[in-house]
């Protein structure tokens, strides 16, 4: 038993406001699903609006509290705009889950021109740097706040066919370890997953290959692939009190592959 109540109290997320990226499918999705359990209102956010609307309905039809707003992260000018509607919305905001991420080039490192090269970073580092700075007097005058990054284990290791979009994983890991330097002064924690091979549409093309799959489990001591589910638990913890004394980490969801 904690001094505030139960071990169990720490993970709700009751009165708290979330926004959570790319959450029109996969992991996003899944994340948003999980905060709204625990009582967290949550903004879903991704390009199309028609996307996010069916998930915050999905989420409402459950009997949980969403909303949908549309922004490309690629794009300063929404991102900072989706947080002005964000806490417009809800007079408020806690938690941000960056989740949204592309990756235009699959192959070798050299075929990654200079557009592609501009909107890996500017979706999957630029976006989630924008967002978070808008973010920060919010977060600050509400106490404190709890910011997860969606990172790889890409970002730890390259991994082949994806290079590019490993280097700016491996970046945002390092903008989880600034941010949660400059910012646990003001009780603003700063965590990364960082996942494995999951089973989403984002990246079909590396485990719809046969010998690419194949590759991938020889060296997944859980002899499996992950799915959006497997990341669930680590969101809500990452997000709520459970993980007050936590900050500048990033946690592996991937089946014991980084260890093998």
């Amino acid at each position: 038993m904690t001094k505030n109540g139960t071990t169990r109290s720490l993970f709700e997320l009751t009165g708290k406001v979330a926004l959570v990226t790319g959450a029109s499918k996969g992991i996003g999705e899944t994340i948003a699903h999980a905060l709204a359990e625990y009582g967290a209102s949550v903004v879903v956010s991704s390009r199309k609006q028609e996307a996010v609307d069916s998930v915050a309905q999905h989420i409402q039809s459950r009997g949980f509290e969403a909303a949908a707003i549309a922004a490309n992260m690629g794009r300063m000018e929404q991102v900072e705009a989706l947080v002005d509607s964000a806490v417009s919305q809800y007079g408020a905001l806690d938690i941000i889950v960056n989740n949204a991420a592309t990756n235009p080039v699959y192959g070798s490192i050299d075929q990654t021109d200079s557009g592609a090269f501009d909107k890996i970073i500017d979706v999957n580092l630029k976006g989630p740097l924008m967002l978070c700075n808008k973010a920060y007097p919010i977060l600050k005058a509400r106490g404190g706040g709890s910011i997860i990054h969606l990172s790889s284990i890409g970002g730890l290791t390259p991994e082949k066919g994806i290079g590019m979009y490993s280097v700016s994983k491996a970046a945002l890991i390092n903008l989880t370890k600034a941010m949660a330097q400059d910012w646990g002064k003001d009780n603003i924690r700063i965590n990364a997953i960082c996942p494995g091979l999951i089973k989403t549409k984002f990246s079909e093309a590396l485990w719809r290959d046969d010998q690419n799959r194949e590759r991938f489990l020889s060296k997944i001591p859980m002899g499996r692939l992950g799915e959006t589910q497997d990341l669930a638990g680590l969101a809500v913890f990452l997000a709520s009190e459970a993980s007050a004394y936590c900050t500048g980490g990033f946690y592996m969801v991937d089946g014991g592959y980084a260890a093998a």
